[in-house]
C-alpha cells in the first residue's frame, strides 16, 4: 500500500511539473504550489523546505548581472570572447564546461555557475552557437566539481568516511579530478552534435518571427564604452572574490553572533557580494538603479526564482515525506549487488538533490560491503545524479535564461537538455575513476 502510495504521488509531482512546463515561464513554479497544497490537503503532508537560499542567489546574481548588462559589460565581455571563438565557433562547447567546473570546484558550491551563466549565454548567442550545448554542460559541470572540490561539504563528508581507511583527501581528489575533466571533454564533444544548429531550430526560429527574440547581436559593431569595461571589471572581481573566499577561510568575515565568532556562510556572502556588486556598477557606471529590473537578464532571473520556489517546494515536500523508503530500498539493492553503489549513489542524489546526502547514505554501505576505497571514490562522481529531475535552482534559471528556447525541460519532464550530460559525466567519470583506482590496489 506504501509503495501503491509513493508511486501515485511520485505521477502527481511529474504530472504537475508537466503541466507547468507545457504553459511555460514561471508556471512550472505556480502549479509546483498547487501539489504542495494537494499533498497538505489531500494527504495530510506538511510542506517541505522551501530552497531559499537558491533563490536569493539567483535574485542578488540576476540583479548584478542586469546592471552589467545596463552598462554595457556584457557586451564587452562578448566581444572579448568572440576574438577566441570567431576562430573556433564550438569552442565554447568545451570553454564553459571547464571553466565552470573549475571554478565551482575551486569555491566548493555549484552556485558559482549563476555568474557565469549570463555570459555563457550571451557569449553562445552572439556567436550563433546553439545556447543549450554550453549552458546544459556548464551548469551540470558545476555539480560535477562538487566531488573535485576540496573545501565542498560532500568532500568534507567522503574525508571523514575514508580517512579511517588511510584514504585522504588527495587520494580522492587523485581519482575525481582527472576523471571528471575527462568526462567533460567527452561530453562536450557529443553534445557539439546534439539539437540542430541555432539558425535552424524550429523553436527558435518561432520566436525571432515572433519578435519574441533580437537577433544575435553584432558584437563587432558595438561600440565598448569605458563604463562597460568598468562594469564587468567590477562584475569579474566579485566573482573572484567568491571563489578565493570558498579556498581560503581567512577570506570569510567572522561575526560575533550570541556571544561567540561565527564564520559567514559562503552561500550569504555570494548574495552580499552580488548586492555589492550592482551597487559598485550603479554608482561608478552611470546607470539608474531603477532600470536594472527592466534589463532582461534580470526579468528572466526573476522569472526563474518563482518556478524554483514552487517546484522544488513540491519535490521536497515528495521526497522529506519518503525518504527513509526510497533511500532504504536503494541502500538494499547496493547490498545484494556492490557495483550498484554507484547507480545507488545517483537514485539518491536525484531524489535529494543533496550530494551530501548521497555520500552519507550509500558510501557507508560500500564501506561495509568491503569495498577497496579507491574503488567507493572512482563512483562517488556518480552524484551529478542532482539534475537528473529538472527541479534544481542551476537548470530552471537555465532554462529561463534561454531565450533561444534551445535548453528546454520536456513534456515528459525528464526529458530535458541536461539529461545527457548527467548520463555521459556519471559514466565517463565512473569509468575512468575505476581505471585509476586501480592505482590504489
Amino acid at each position: 500500500m506504501e509503495s501503491l502510495l509513493i508511486l501515485l504521488q511520485g505521477l502527481m509531482v511529474i504530472g504537475l511539473i508537466a503541466v507547468g512546463v507545457h504553459y511555460k515561464g514561471m508556471a512550472i513554479g505556480l502549479f509546483g504550489a498547487v501539489g504542495v497544497l494537494a499533498f497538505a490537503l489531500l494527504f495530510q503532508i506538511a510542506p517541505g523546505s522551501v530552497p531559499l537560499s537558491a533563490m536569493l542567489i539567483i535574485m542578488t546574481v540576476v540583479t548584478a548581472a542586469g546592471a552589467m548588462q545596463l552598462a554595457g559589460g556584457i557586451d564587452y565581455l562578448v566581444s572579448l570572447a568572440q576574438k577566441v571563438i570567431r576562430r573556433f565557433p564550438r569552442q565554447i562547447t568545451y570553454v564553459a564546461p571547464l571553466t565552470t567546473y573549475g571554478f565551482c570546484a575551486g569555491a566548493g558550491t555549484g552556485n558559482i555557475y549563476y555568474s557565469l551563466m549570463p555570459v555563457i549565454y550571451e557569449v553562445s548567442y552572439a556567436n550563433k552557437v546553439r545556447p543549450e550545448r554550453p549552458l546544459a554542460l556548464a551548469a551540470t559541470a558545476g555539480q560535477l566539481a562538487i566531488t573535485s572540490s576540496p573545501v565542498s561539504a560532500a568532500t568534507a563528508a567522503m574525508v571523514g568516511l575514508l580517512a579511517p581507511l588511510g584514504f585522504k583527501i588527495t587520494d580522492i581528489l587523485a581519482i575525481t579530478v582527472p576523471a571528471s575533466i575527462v568526462a567533460i571533454v567527452v561530453a562536450a564533444f557529443i553534445m557539439n552534435k546534439v539539437g540542430s544548429e541555432l539558425s535552424n531550430d524550429a523553436e527558435y526560429l518561432r520566436r525571432l518571427a515572433a519578435g519574441e527574440i533580437a537577433p544575435p547581436p553584432d558584437a563587432e559593431g558595438k561600440t565598448v564604452t569605458p563604463e562597460g569595461k568598468r562594469s564587468a571589471l567590477i562584475f569579474l572581481l566579485g566573482v573572484a572574490f567568491i571563489i578565493c573566499a570558498g579556498i581560503f577561510e581567512e577570506l570569510r568575515p567572522h561575526v560575533l553572533a550570541k556571544g561567540k565568532m561565527i564564520e559567514i556562510d559562503l552561500s550569504q556572502l555570494i548574495q552580499i557580494t552580488m548586492f555589492t556588486v550592482a551597487a559598485l556598477i550603479t554608482a561608478f557606471c552611470r546607470i539608474k538603479a531603477g532600470d536594472i529590473v527592466k534589463s532582461p537578464l534580470f526579468d528572466s532571473g526573476m522569472v526563474a526564482v518563482v518556478a524554483l520556489f514552487g517546484v522544488a517546494w513540491m519535490a521536497n515536500t515528495f521526497i522529506a515525506a519518503h525518504e527513509a523508503s526510497i533511500v532504504g530500498g536503494l541502500g538494499e539493492l547496493a547490498r545484494q549487488t556492490p557495483l550498484m553503489i554507484a547507480v545507488a549513489l545517483f537514485a539518491v542524489a536525484a531524489m535529494t538533490t543533496s550530494q551530501s546526502s548521497a555520500t552519507f547514505s550509500i558510501i557507508p554501505i560500500g564501506i561495509a560491503l568491503g569495498l577497496s576505497p579507491g574503488t567507493l571514490a572512482a563512483m562517488w562522481p556518480a552524484v551529478v545524479g542532482v539534475f537528473f529531475l529538472p527541479t534544481n535552482g542551476a537548470q530552471i534559471a537555465t532554462v529561463e535564461l534561454d531565450a533561444t528556447g534551445t535548453t528546454r525541460i520536456g513534456s515528459a519532464v525528464i526529458n530535458h537538455s541536461f539529461l545527457l550530460p548527467v548520463f555521459i559525466y556519471a559514466v565517463v567519470a565512473v569509468a575512468v575513476g575505476l581505471l585509476l583506482s586501480t592505482l590504489y590496489r
